[in-house]
């Protein structure tokens, strides 16, 4: 029998196009409650918004933890989303997630959730 020593949640969402002002900002600070509200340890926030003169238009957002890392990146223009949650230890990487996901279905009645994948890591046998 093994033991995973760490969970990553991987997260795609077609439809994203929520009625926001600064979405990449509004992202970057519900991830941030959503590792708050969780037992992970932030480190470190930023979100880089491109408008599209030398990357299509979107954002990319990180938010460095203690135990790995949570990132979302978005492309506007198509309404394409990817989280990406990796977490080591007793934190609950589906929370998170859980979370994140809540909070786009309100934001975004449209958002369409494509694929959820989650893996184990860092497994001992």
């Amino acid at each position: 029998m093994s033991k995973a020593h760490g969970t990553h949640i991987l997260a795609d969402y077609t439809g994203f196009f929520p009625n926001l002002e600064n979405v990449g900002k509004w992202m970057l600070g519900l991830m941030e409650h959503a590792i708050d509200e969780s037992t992970a340890n932030r480190v470190h926030s930023h979100v880089e918004i491109f408008d599209g003169s030398t990357s299509p238009p979107g954002f990319a957002a990180v938010v460095l933890l203690d135990e790995s890392h949570l990132t979302a990146h978005c492309y506007s223009d198509k309404g394409w989303l990817s989280i990406d949650c990796f977490t080591c230890g007793a934190t609950d990487t589906a929370s998170i997630i859980d979370t994140i996901d809540n909070a786009l279905q309100a934001v975004s009645p449209e958002i369409k959730l494509e694929k959820r994948k989650a893996e184990s890591r860092f497994t001992n046998r």
